[in-house]
């Protein structure tokens, strides 16, 4: 039996409180409760699912007919397959997020149109543009729209039937904070819709194998809009990122409970849609310029990828009490530990000079591998030396100064020497991991044990 309750719900985590609260108990936001009314019955438990065996079954049994051995979904769309881990699982969920602009409708009507050529069906459900703007894109693009069929619908309770009449292979809905069930009082995009929604998809998923994708929008701190509660919900949480300035974009994993979380796919913006970058390891280089200083050559890992991109840094000096560190594409917080070994261990004066850093193309490098370039770069800056321009620059920062060896050392010297560098300034107690790289390798690798014998190569 239905009855009216009410409660308050954080638009940050989803906690749920009996009362209204400044400051949520549960993450500590403030003022983010918001009183939702709920009309409907209070049992929200897991309906039964049509899925054999209902008892449990040996670990072995599992595997061999688990997800691991079912064939997946392979779109041809070789960047996103490649985050995805081979292709989409059938039943699995995917939750993809991106700024408003960035082009994630786009790259789902991309998916979308591959999946169709390869004779897949698939329903594109559009909740916020009408059937003829998606035709128009989809023209736009050139794409195959035989195996795609479109529905512009925003009722929840219509999609579930249509896709359980039209039995697709995949459904995308574009996107899933204008989706709404008819039977809850709250607004579309709320807590309690979202996760509704957002659970019922993805129990309809499970019972009939189809792989449904959510696109999502995001907040102002680049996380996707709505409870957390979402990314537990869905199988895989992707990140379409890129700077709306820049023709590249990046798509990142964050949750894959089907394949690995460190692959990263590269897309070109052109006129016509998206493109795949099949080769991005020397993408973001630019070595026509002339060299000067603050200028570092990084050979930075995404995955199982290399990419060589530039790093570039400028001080200068500033008022007093109003210093600032500014990063972009870096970490923020591993920038202020680097600029105080550098100040202890360097003797660099920074404390009255503005710090900024810069990783060019629009490209965000967190590993710390990354700290021996943003050293070397804010020192050069600082004293006006340079390293020579067939430098490339790799390794881990400890507070003491000690550079520490990271991963996959021997293929980012390959890559390096590929792309004709000569020289490789790492940790002095780098080897070689990888064979192959190391029969390709023609530079010359300086081993540093210290910040202070890194700072030296400086000219």
């Amino acid at each position: 039996m239905a009855k009216k309750t009410s409660f308050f719900v954080c638009n940050n985590c989803g906690a749920r409180q009996p009362k209204w609260v400044g400051r949520c108990p549960e993450c500590g936001e403030w003022d983010s409760l918001t009183e939702q009314v709920s009309t409907y019955s209070t049992d929200l438990h897991r309906p039964t699912m049509p899925l054999e065996p209902t008892g449990p079954i040996r670990l072995a049994e599992a595997v061999e007919a688990g997800p691991s051995r079912t064939a997946r979904i392979v779109s041809g769309f070789g960047e996103l397959d490649r985050v995805l881990g081979g292709g989409l699982v059938p039943g699995q969920t995917v939750l993809l997020g991106g700024a408003p602009g960035i082009g994630k409708s786009t790259l789902m009507l991309h998916l979308a149109g591959m999946l169709g050529r390869s004779g897949q069906k698939v329903i594109y459900v559009t909740s916020e543009e009408s059937v003829a703007q998606v035709a128009m894109r989809a023209e736009r693009l050139g794409l195959d729209r035989a195996g795609i069929w479109i529905d512009a619908q925003t009722n929840l309770e219509i999609i579930l039937n249509h896709i359980r009449d039209q039995k697709p292979a995949v459904v995308m809905i574009d996107s899933v904070q204008l989706i709404y069930k008819p039977g809850l009082s709250s607004a579309p995009g709320s807590v309690n819709q979202m996760r509704q929604c957002a659970t019922e998809l993805t129990w309809l998923a499970k019972s009939t194998g189809v792989s449904v994708l959510l696109v999502g929008h995001v907040t102002k701190r680049g996380m996707i809009a709505g409870p957390k509660i979402l990314e537990h919900i869905v199988d895989v949480v992707l990140y379409f990122e890129g700077d709306r300035h820049h023709a590249y974009r990046v798509v990142r994993a964050a949750k894959n409970r089907f394949g690995s979380t460190n692959e990263l796919g590269i897309f070109e913006m052109t006129e016509g849609g998206l493109k795949e970058v099949a080769d991005p390891v020397g993408l973001f280089l630019h070595r026509e310029y002339p060299l000067r200083p603050g200028r570092v050559t990084l050979a930075a890992s995404e995955g199982s990828r290399i990419l060589l991109v530039e790093v570039q840094a400028l001080t200068s000096s500033s008022i007093p009490g109003v210093v600032k560190r500014k990063g972009t594409g870096v970490d923020s917080n591993r920038l202020s530990m680097i600029l105080a070994v550098l100040e202890r261990h360097a003797g660099l004066r920074l404390g009255s000079h503005d710090v900024y850093v810069n990783v060019v193309g629009g490209v965000r490098v967190t590993e710390p591998a990354a700290d021996l370039a943003l050293a070397l770069s804010v020192a050069g800056a600082h004293t006006g030396k340079t390293l020579s321009d067939e430098t490339v620059v790799f390794g881990e920062l400890g507070l003491l100064g000690e550079i520490r060896p990271v991963n996959l050392g021997g293929q980012r010297v390959a890559e390096a020497s590929r792309h004709g560098f000569g020289q490789i300034i790492t940790a002095g107690a780098f080897k070689l991991d990888d064979d192959s790289g190391g029969k390709r390798n023609k530079a010359k690798i300086h081993c540093c044990y210290h910040l202070q014998d890194a700072l030296k190569l400086l000219e």
